[in-house]
């Protein structure tokens, strides 16, 4: 089994509360995991529509590993205290595991303000449980909650082509929360230092958008399909 060293115990502890995220929405989550180099890429689809989480973390060392493994099974050999990581076996991974964005060529598009897409998260969940509430009986089916949730979430953000279902996405899984609350806590992830430095910012690189905080980045194919939210809002 190969285990992965991370930096120090908190990049393992940052990656273990991210899996932890994914598999308290879908507990049959799988992550792809790149790591040639310094850092680890950590890839996983959540379901909110067509959507992936990217998180970063700085290997103690040169690292490389390529493999689609159970978000569950990563997330039980995380050893915090010491910084490691056992990767589980591999698993048959999804069709989104093969089509990755690209690691380069992206262009910044717009700063965005946190908790301004914190609140539009807020109010968008708001307006599905509000509307759901709303539906008959007859109507309040899967396919009909998926067909107002699409509907939703397929809005773009504040005049930009970014879909709502992205800033969703990002909120659901800890991606938006302020800045302070992790320099309080002590996190030390490899992004959060960036995303300090540079703030929220949705950046392009044709057909994918980025939605790139200080905790991670929620990444969607431009003009994509969405499945819709078929899961318990927050």
């Amino acid at each position: 089994m190969t285990v992965l060293r991370l930096a120090d115990a908190g990049e393992a502890a940052d990656l273990a509360a991210f899996l932890g995220r994914l598999v308290r929405w879908d507990k049959a989550a799988v992550v792809r995991l790149r790591g040639p180099g310094a850092t680890l890429a950590v890839f996983g689809r959540p379901p909110f529509g067509e959507v992936l989480a990217v998180r970063a973390y700085a290997f103690a060392g040169p690292g490389a590993v390529d493999a689609t493994v159970s978000a569950g099974q990563l997330l039980d050999g995380v050893e915090e205290s010491a910084g490691a990581v056992a990767v589980p076996p591999g698993v048959t991974g999804p069709s989104w595991a093969g089509l990755l964005p690209p690691r380069g060529g992206w262009r910044r598009v717009a700063g965005l303000d946190p908790e301004a897409l914190r609140q539009r998260a807020l109010e968008v969940v708001a307006e599905f449980r509000t509307r759901t509430e709303a539906l008959a009986p007859r109507e309040r089916t899967r396919a009909g909650l998926d067909a107002l949730a699409e509907e939703i979430w397929s809005r773009g953000y504040a005049g930009t082509p970014l879909p709502l279902r992205a800033v969703h996405a990002a909120y659901a899984l800890g991606l938006l929360r302020p800045v302070r609350a992790a320099v309080a806590a002590g996190a030390t992830g490899a992004q959060e230092a960036a995303g300090q430095d540079e703030g929220v910012a949705l950046f392009a690189s044709w057909p994918w958008l980025r939605l790139r905080t200080a905790y991670g980045s929620i990444v969607v194919r431009a003009g994509g399909p969405g499945v819709g939210l078929t899961v318990s809002p927050l």
